[in-house]
């Protein structure tokens, strides 16, 4: 069951106050719409009544997939006690519990659990094509704006590098990836009960050298 509550909010720009619908819970298998909001950014996006200014606005929030058996906590923050003590249970029956500390993370968290691939696999893949790009010298590390996953079909996972308006994919045998992992599993093990936060710092963290660059 979603749940949801009325708020207050100041728009940043005309700084008028106004009420809006915040989500506490989503539950995806109930309210399919609210799952497509949540991909899309809409549901994180407000428009004021009095400037006509649109934003976005993260805010915390709990969402679960019962039928790819995940659960996502959207926020900059560690997650709450009350939602630590749902771990034991949860892990028991098979969820994949994670942390998403920014918008893009979490939506595209939500593209990743449900195509049934792992979201580790899916950040060394990511890696691997900034590294691919960057090394063949299509452009700088500066110059790229975002590393994005697309799909994961028939065995394949498809990645794309942009800088600007201009972007290249890149398609990874999921076997790969695996034995890519297999090659160090230690290296990429994940404690599934504290809400992990997986993403681009995450995966880029494991190969710091000591001097501090990747």
């Amino acid at each position: 069951m979603s749940n949801s509550r009325i708020v207050k909010y100041t728009c940043p720009y005309c700084k008028r106050g106004f009420d809006v619908e915040i989500w506490d819970t989503i539950t995806a298998s109930s309210d399919p719409d609210l799952r497509d909001r949540c991909v899309s950014g809409d549901i994180f996006r407000l428009s004021c009544p009095h400037c006509k200014k649109e934003f976005m606005v993260q805010y915390p929030l709990v969402y679960i997939d019962e039928d790819h058996k995940f659960v996502l906590w959207l926020s900059e923050h560690e997650a709450p006690v009350s939602l630590q003590q749902t771990t034991r249970p949860l892990t028991e029956r098979g969820y994949v519990l994670r942390r998403c500390a920014a918008l893009k993370e979490f939506c595209e968290k939500i593209q990743i659990l449900e195509d049934g691939v792992s979201d580790v696999m899916a950040e060394l893949a990511k890696y691997d094509s900034f590294i691919e790009f960057t090394d063949n010298g299509k452009g700088t590390p500066e110059e790229i704006t975002a590393v994005e996953y697309q799909r994961t079909e028939n065995g394949i996972m498809k990645i794309t590098v942009r800088c600007g308006d201009k972007g290249m994919s890149f398609l990874i045998p999921v076997t790969m990836l695996e034995e890519e992992i297999a090659q160090n599993p230690e290296l990429y093990e994940v404690s599934n009960d504290i809400f992990p936060l997986i993403n681009s710092e995450w995966i880029m963290s494991l190969y710091q050298d000591a001097d501090g660059t990747a």
